[in-house]
């Protein structure tokens, strides 16, 4: 485990290193395969990354390899989404209910034509269109995202234009979702420059210590940890970890919430941001997938650290002096 900054380190015996290496013989799950960037993504990779509010980074294994961010902008985004619009507006466009299917399902309101939650792809690129304001192109959307991305990482990040391509050209599905929404005077703009965005968000690169300063700064009430730049509104991130306790994890997020009791958000890269307000943000990387589409690696490393840290969001222990995730500041 590598310490990479402020903090005092880890004080217990289990460490980062110790985690993973205990959760890195299973083998189960498939990496997704419809780009090019997922499909040569190495399947043995296996990183983790914790970072602390008050300014501690701690990282094993493969913690800076890189892969596309995917679905866990969708997060993100959905917080820039209330900043540059304000609540009454996103919700009035998104609602936040579980849907409990899969993410490019169409799933929306019957009376309303709200998509389920900004979770899901339909929600997501609703999401998507709100940012610049209606007109607003890919480009000009993209850069914005970008820009944002990069603030809460604390460092310059790029899409990968190749994985970008690639899915565009295999994105029969979502267009038919966005023309559909377009239909129903959800989205303002050409369902194409829509999806052609959302796909560049999805495409931009990070890696698992990314990740973790994300969650960190969600955790921080917006605040980056590191640089001290507000990326995100108190409100902004109290709603956004809201959505990804109960949607995230897509239709397994029942059993998340359950059994790990973390705001956490997946992407079919095999990344997973976890954040634990006022304490910590988590990334991790592993690309094998579970039917739904969420690391089976990951998810097992972050259930193993919420327990041996007492990261369960209503854990009591949570709350008291001794909490043992303190041994990490």
């Amino acid at each position: 485990m590598t310490q990479h900054s402020a903090g005092r380190g880890f004080e217990r015996s289990t460490s980062l290193a110790a985690a993973l290496a205990a959760t890195r013989d299973d083998d189960a799950g498939e990496v997704e395969v419809p780009t090019s960037d997922l499909a040569c993504t190495d399947p043995e990779r296996f990183g983790v990354a914790l970072a602390t509010v008050d300014g501690g980074l701690f990282s094993a294994g493969d913690a800076t390899a890189q892969f596309t961010i995917q679905s866990i902008s969708k997060a993100l985004v959905y917080a820039m989404a209330i900043d540059e619009c304000g609540w009454s507006r996103v919700i009035e466009m998104v609602d936040v209910e579980p849907s409990g299917e899969a993410f490019n399902r169409i799933s929306i309101e019957e009376k309303s034509n709200r998509p389920d939650n900004p979770m899901i792809n339909a929600g997501a690129m609703t999401i998507h269109a709100l940012i610049g304001g209606p007109g607003a192109d890919a480009d000009d959307r993209a850069e914005r995202i970008v820009r944002m991305l990069s603030r809460a990482a604390g460092r310059q990040l790029e899409v990968d234009a190749q994985t970008h391509e690639a899915e565009l050209d295999g994105a029969d599905r979502n267009l038919a979702i966005a023309h559909m929404l377009r239909s129903l005077e959800i989205l303002p703009d050409d369902p194409r420059d829509v999806v052609d965005g959302f796909l560049r968000q999805c495409a931009v690169l990070v890696d698992a210590q990314d990740l973790a300063l994300m969650g960190a700064t969600l955790a921080n009430c917006g605040a980056h940890p590191l640089t001290g730049e507000r990326v995100f509104s108190a409100e902004a991130a109290r709603l956004t970890m809201s959505v990804m306790i109960t949607c995230g994890m897509y239709s397994s997020a029942g059993d998340w919430t359950t059994s790990v009791g973390l705001p956490a958000k997946s992407g079919v890269a095999g990344g997973i941001l976890g954040a634990l307000p006022g304490c910590l943000g988590i990334g991790s990387f592993s690309p094998r997938l579970d039917r739904h589409g969420n690391s089976v690696r990951g998810q097992e490393l972050l259930a193993r650290l919420a327990d041996e840290l007492d990261l369960h969001l209503l854990d009591p222990d949570h709350w008291s002096p001794t909490a043992r995730w303190r041994s990490l500041a």
